[in-house]
């Protein structure tokens, strides 16, 4: 479905005065869409519109699309969300655009998944905040215009982000499966607490892809990506990899080859297990 549906709805929900996505965690369960691996016949978004709409994205939209033929994901068709730690010890990446950069290699991939070229961004520190987007049309400098008016940036709590991407995706009625890019520095406020929500998100079409910045050891990360399934979750729901000290430094075709490692598994033991149909 395209992501212009997503930007419809928020924009009547937001004139209408509906509660931020950090409030809507604490609502009521609801059911999961109906999802499916979805194929087109190549890139959601052509190369001819890359040029003409985000002139500035195109080398890294050419090597997303190089890595996604080798992951065998040419063709799916997935919504793309980015998660974004704004704890404290996040400042100097925002100062030094590493978050930025992140942001904008994402939304060259995502063009490449869904036709619309928008991608909800999840900030998150003590609690996630309302959902905002980037979009091919409105990309440059966006991240530290949307980080600037949030204000002082607080702890890592996981699990306020992943609410608000679970209750974003539940309640925009998507089709297609979630990728979640969940960037973050280090472990979360509540370990346990953040294990739990992403066994019980297991059950949802949606994959969470994390991202360490920094040089912190990443234990937690690491050992929920090894997290065996069945037995703790009906799928191995995450991946995950570290993009060092100074992840602009990684290059593009290095950085969505890893980003794309583990999603084409995952779309194929989902469906097995009919968390996809």
């Amino acid at each position: 479905m395209p992501f212009g549906w997503f930007r419809r709805r928020k924009q009547s929900a937001q004139q209408a005065g509906s509660a931020p996505a950090a409030s809507a965690a604490s609502a009521p369960s609801r059911p999961a869409p109906a999802a499916t691996v979805r194929t087109g016949t190549g890139s959601a978004v052509s190369l001819d519109k890359m040029e003409r709409t985000a002139p500035g994205l195109v080398s890294l939209y050419k090597a997303a699309g190089v890595s996604l033929e080798k992951h065998r994901l040419a063709g799916v068709r997935a919504a793309v969300y980015l998660v974004l730690d704004r704890s404290g010890s996040m400042s100097g990446f925002y100062r030094n655009g590493s978050v930025q950069s992140l942001a904008e290699r994402v939304l060259a991939a995502a063009a490449h998944f869904d036709d619309d070229g928008v991608v909800p961004v999840v900030f998150f520190d003590s609690k996630a905040y309302q959902v905002e987007e980037i979009s091919l049309t409105d990309y440059p400098g966006r991240i530290a215009e949307l980080h600037a008016k949030m204000g002082h940036m607080g702890t890592t709590n996981y699990v306020a982000a992943m609410e608000a991407v679970i209750d974003h995706y539940k309640d925009c009625g998507a089709t297609d499966p979630a990728y979640v890019v969940f960037q973050t520095d280090g472990a979360p406020d509540n370990p346990k607490a953040a294990e739990k929500t992403l066994c019980k998100a297991a059950k949802l079409p949606i994959f969470w892809q994390f991202v360490g910045f920094g040089r912190d050891q990443f234990k937690f990360l690491h050992r929920l990506d090894e997290l065996p399934a069945p037995k703790h979750r009906v799928v191995d729901n995450a991946g995950f990899f570290e993009a060092g000290a100074d992840p602009r430094r990684l290059s593009d075709a290095k950085l969505y080859d890893q980003l794309m490692i583990e999603f084409p598994e995952w779309l194929v033991a989902a469906k097995r297990a009919g968390v996809l149909r």
